[in-house]
């Protein structure tokens, strides 16, 4: 709440208790942001947060969703232990309504980049390489991926890790099932997919949260959602 509302202030307020005062939250008991025990909650500041805000941007009509999620990928054995998110598409906006509430000027979403609440940043290829035993054989932009629009929203990623020695893999995520929604008339970003390719040839399909014995030879292939688009293409 606090996020989008100083996106939305067009001025430099300084981060304090007080930005909260012009704003009433109302959350029910037993929904998913107040939930009774012994409700299990998990992933709350990297999962839960991507989504109030995407539904905040779009209640207010200034934002298309972005990807709505961090793609936390964890791996590791007795020896070595990481933890990644993953970028994806941004969500495509207006800047400048006229007087009858139309969109007079807007902006495109960007391609794989941390969105919202994600503040974080990947580790370098040949860092990782040096002390982890995986091979990063391609990070790259999943073209297609961000929804059409007047403006367009901005293009997930594909990221591909081969383990060079038996480790166990986990992957939380979102954004699999259901799309990152366009606005006025903007189409929805593409889902995200994770999968593993074996060494054998083999396809298996994963869960949006699951985890997976992985051998030498498998690739861990995250594909991030898209954006959606704002206004009609």
């Amino acid at each position: 709440m606090l996020y989008v509302f100083r996106t939305l202030v067009d001025d430099d307020i300084p981060l304090n208790a007080g930005c909260l005062e012009p704003l009433r939250i109302i959350v029910p008991e037993g929904s998913m942001l107040r939930p009774r025990y012994p409700a299990a909650v998990v992933a709350g500041n990297v999962e839960t947060s991507q989504a109030i805000t995407d539904a905040l941007y779009g209640a207010l009509g200034v934002m298309a969703a972005s990807q709505g999620t961090m793609n936390n990928f964890t791996f590791g054995n007795a020896r070595h232990q990481y933890y990644e998110t993953i970028a994806g598409g941004s969500g495509a906006g207006v800047l400048r309504f006229g007087e009858r509430g139309e969109a007079l000027e807007g902006h495109d979403g960007a391609d794989v980049v941390q969105t919202h609440m994600t503040n974080s940043r990947l580790t370098d290829p040949e860092v990782l390489e040096w002390r982890f035993p995986v091979l990063v054989e391609s990070f790259e932009i999943r073209a297609g991926s961000g929804g059409a629009g007047r403006w367009r929203g901005g293009n997930g990623g594909r990221r591909r890790i081969r383990f060079l020695e038996p480790m166990t893999a986990s992957i939380v995520s979102n954004r699999r099932r259901i799309a990152p929604h366009g606005l006025a008339g903007g189409a929805a970003g593409a889902c995200g997919r994770n999968y593993v390719e074996r060494a054998n040839g083999e396809r298996v399909e994963l869960k949006p949260c699951d985890t997976v014995e992985m051998q030498p030879g498998d690739v861990f292939v995250i594909e991030t959602p898209g954006g959606g688009g704002y206004g009609a293409p």
